[in-house]
């Protein structure tokens, strides 16, 4: 006999004032636990230069090891909240972040490199559990809600585009003369404060269903549709382009003569117009819908690139890395809303993961691409990588919306 919070969890439910309860705490978690990424990002390749003799071609390794870590994260998350419920997950997950960010401090303050790395794609890993915030908050929500539902949990990462970058400015410098140690100290206590969050939300996990006929169709059928299909290929699109321009952006930065602040700063602004826009987002997919918001997204990705090339100014940097967050956010929020089409309450756990696996392990190449690109063919090869991948994304957005429209004129 189960107790009844067990039995709770087990009931289906459609309720959209659970769903916006949970929202609020998954936005407050997402400004804690999502600044660890933008510390990560800000912070992660100067330390890893730091730590390199004259070649810094892999000083960008420790964001690509934070990347891998939520690549190989997502399949795990989906399991432990489909065996565990989303609150056991979102719990564990914040534990293991404390974890993440001392270890990463630790290997600063030994001056190893692997160590350091180690602790960054134990913070991806953390990430991955973040990254199913955003499917959480959409569990309990209604058709009508559920765009509103994602984008207001993403516009958590508004304060996270300032909680990340103020922590490195402000403690970069707190273990003197051993610069960003504290940085990684401060990250595990925005983990400890994401925990006690994360611990009131409240998730029913969908019906298991009972007999032969359970609902739940093959992963292979699931992927084979066509906006299964094009939702995933412009959610890999997005990310893929924002971490390979993003991660190279501060290294660029130092090149051109600027400083780690303005490095930080830029990371700052970008982070502030991946997130700041979802307090609108979820209301321009419901009007608009979610095939127009991605084309957008995948427009303002071109313009970032375009910005980039016309000059090394820090104007010119922190214009670029508005476009590139504002393009990451119509694109990928547009995307998410895409995939939640695809599947059945039943099948969201498999699908989710499967999705931010091929999402996370083609942004994992594109970050541990970028250093190398950036150290042996420059900014301007960079930015000119961007157009190609947006055009056919384009053009896949296209024939998904003819095609539908055909199908639906033939029934």
């Amino acid at each position: 006999m189960t107790s009844t919070a067990a039995s709770s969890e087990a009931i289906p439910l459609i309720d959209d004032r659970l769903a916006k309860r949970n929202a609020a705490l998954l936005a407050a978690a997402q400004a804690l636990g999502g600044a660890s990424a933008s510390i990560v990002i800000a912070s992660a390749s100067l330390v890893g230069a730091s730590m390199l003799g004259a070649d810094k071609s892999l000083a960008t390794l420790p964001v690509s090891c934070f990347v891998l870590g939520t690549a190989f994260g997502t399949l795990p998350a989906g399991a432990v909240m489909q065996r565990y419920g989303r609150r056991a997950g979102f719990v564990g997950g914040a534990a293991f972040g404390i974890l993440a960010g001392l270890l990463s401090a630790w290997g600063i303050f030994q001056a190893s490199f692997l160590i350091f790395c180690l602790g960054t794609m134990a913070s991806g890993f953390v990430s991955a559990f973040t990254q199913q915030y955003r499917f959480a908050a959409a569990d309990t929500a209604s058709d009508a809600f559920r765009p509103k539902a994602i984008s207001f949990v993403l516009a958590g990462g508004v304060l996270a585009g300032i909680i990340g970058p103020q922590t490195v400015i402000n403690t970069a410098n707190l273990f003197d003369p051993i610069l960003f140690a504290g940085t990684y100290v401060a990250q595990a206590g925005l983990a400890l404060v994401t925990l006690c969050i994360v611990a009131f939300v409240s998730v029913p996990r969908p019906p298991r269903s009972r007999g032969p006929v359970s609902g739940v169709r093959p992963l292979s059928e699931i992927m084979a549709q066509p906006r299964f299909i094009v939702s995933a290929a412009c959610a890999i699109t997005t990310y893929a382009l924002m971490s390979l321009v993003m991660t190279a952006t501060p290294l660029a930065m130092i090149g051109c003569g600027l400083t780690a602040d303005d490095a930080a700063h830029g990371i700052q602004w970008h982070v502030l117009a991946m997130f700041g826009p979802s307090f609108f987002t979820g209301h321009l997919i419901t009007r608009f819908g979610r095939e127009r918001i991605v084309a957008i997204g995948l427009a303002l990705l071109s313009g970032c690139a375009a910005v980039a090339l016309s000059g090394i100014d820090v104007a010119h940097f922190w214009t670029a890395l508005i476009l590139l967050g504002l393009g990451w956010n119509f694109g990928f929020i547009g995307a998410t809303a895409m995939l939640a089409d695809a599947y059945r309450p039943q099948e969201r756990a498999r699908v989710q993961s499967v999705n931010d696996f091929l999402v996370f392990g083609f942004v994992a190449m594109a970050s541990f691409s970028s250093g190398a690109l950036l150290q042996n063919f420059g900014w301007e090869t960079v930015n000119w990588l961007v157009f190609p991948f947006t055009i056919v994304s384009l053009i896949l957005l296209v024939w998904l919306v003819l095609s539908e429209r055909s199908r639906a004129g033939g029934l």
